[in-house]
């Protein structure tokens, strides 16, 4: 952390003391047993980091403690903080509310429903809303005004808005102005830094032309975010940005050079995705990396005693209702992956990503990615046969249905196929 929490920060959920985790994309910082809830919620709707035994850019931390030092907490409980909010019944959880079911219903209401949320009035036409609210936005990250700028992306602004006047993005106005901790939330709901505007330029070009270098290095740390994470899961390294080297390749300590047909068919198969197929399941990929090394902190910090239960746990990625009920079981497949079969994943999917963005053909294969999924652990089940590994297709399917769906698909796109120069 640049700095240590104050004793005076508390949790955003339910005033609980000295909160240790933050919840990156709605700038709160909230406690051990609320951040159980979020955890559960999936990625799409909160993305927490541990605010001491998680690695964090300097900036992206320095992001979310303004938001929360500036009152964001406000923008996601707007009603609540309305007096008549006490006669209707509706109630902020507290310390002694238990995780479930009190804490829990509260928590998905705040941020899954959006039920506190200030709503603008209703229009005829959504599509005219969201466009002003992006104008909004375009104007705004030219300040250092975040709370204004995370309201309008919390009502609909579009981080990846193209401007058709300016004929830019709001990255690419932030990026002009310095605005670094702009760039950081812009980034967190979606704005891509290889995006070019109307001239050809990218975010990146207009940090490097304002002398704004360490703006200018994060945006292209931001633009391989996918690969640098996936990277530094299997090898505790990234690579060096500065010096030219984007992707590290980490191999397997027991791989040989001989690969079975399985393992051939594959990556073949991986291979012949398109690349809106690819990125899908690189960014799938990237979610699970992170459940698993959350999962990892979370189990280090907790009192096992009270906390760590049945009730706590995240076995495999929460539904996305964004994406279709096939993805989401294919993306909870990937929890009943080994770490053998998932740094093999990992691996080709590091290769490939660099392989695309190099420009390398690509064949034509209406494969889809349940294909690939079971073709890699059909691979190491005939490699440990004694293994007792259960059937990946009994992985169940939760058909839950959330009402808001805030994950960005440019958020995808960021590095697959596309250069930070």
């Amino acid at each position: 952390m640049s700095k240590r929490l104050r004793s005076s920060e508390v949790c955003a959920d339910c005033s609980g003391p000295d909160p240790s985790w933050a919840s990156v994309n709605r700038g709160t910082f909230i406690c051990d047993e609320c951040c159980s809830v979020h955890r559960s919620l999936g990625r799409h709707i909160s993305q927490v980091r541990h605010l001491k035994h998680t690695p964090w850019p300097p900036t992206l931390l320095q992001m979310v403690e303004t938001l929360y030092n500036n009152g964001a907490n406000s923008i996601w409980e707007h009603s609540l903080l309305d007096p008549t909010s006490i006669m209707s019944g509706r109630r902020k959880a507290n310390p002694q509310d238990k995780v479930h079911p009190n804490k829990a219903e509260f928590i998905r209401a705040k941020y899954q429903m959006l039920a506190f949320v200030h709503r603008l009035p209703c229009r005829d036409d959504d599509s005219v809303t969201a466009k002003d609210l992006s104008k909004q936005l375009h104007s705004s990250v030219r300040t250092g005004n975040l709370e204004t700028c995370l309201r309008l992306l919390s009502l609909g602004a579009q981080a990846n808005f193209f401007h058709p006047e300016k004929g830019n993005t709001p990255l690419h106005v932030a990026s002009k102005a310095g605005q670094i901790l702009q760039a950081e939330l812009l980034a967190v709901y979606g704005a891509d830094p290889g995006t070019q505007d109307s001239s050809g330029k990218t975010p990146v070009d207009y940090a490097r032309q304002g002398g704004h270098h360490e703006l200018a290095e994060r945006l292209v740390e931001i633009q391989y975010e996918l690969t640098d994470r996936l990277a530094f899961y299997l090898c505790g390294r990234k690579p060096d940005h500065k010096n030219g080297q984007h992707f590290i390749i980490p191999q397997m300590a027991d791989s040989s050079l001989d690969l079975s047909e399985l393992a051939k068919a594959a990556k073949k198969k991986l291979q012949s995705l398109s690349n809106h197929l690819f990125e899908e399941l690189a960014m799938d990929v990237y979610d699970e990396v992170d459940r698993r090394e959350t999962d990892a902190v979370w189990l280090a910090t907790q009192n096992h005693s009270t906390l760590v239960t049945e009730t706590t746990v995240v076995p495999f990625l929460p539904v996305n209702p964004e994406y279709s009920s096939t993805r989401n079981q294919g993306r909870q497949k990937l929890a009943r992956f080994n770490a053998h079969e998932f740094a093999t994943l990992v691996i080709d999917i590091l290769s490939d990503a660099k392989r695309r963005q190099q420009g390398s053909p690509l064949s034509s294969s209406k494969d889809n990615v349940e294909l690939i999924l079971k073709t890699i652990s059909n691979q190491h089940s005939v490699e440990s046969q004694d293994n007792d590994q259960p059937d990946y297709d009994s992985v169940a399917s939760d058909e839950d249905t959330d009402p808001e769906a805030t994950a960005s698909k440019a958020h995808r796109q960021k590095l697959l196929g596309k250069d930070a120069n």
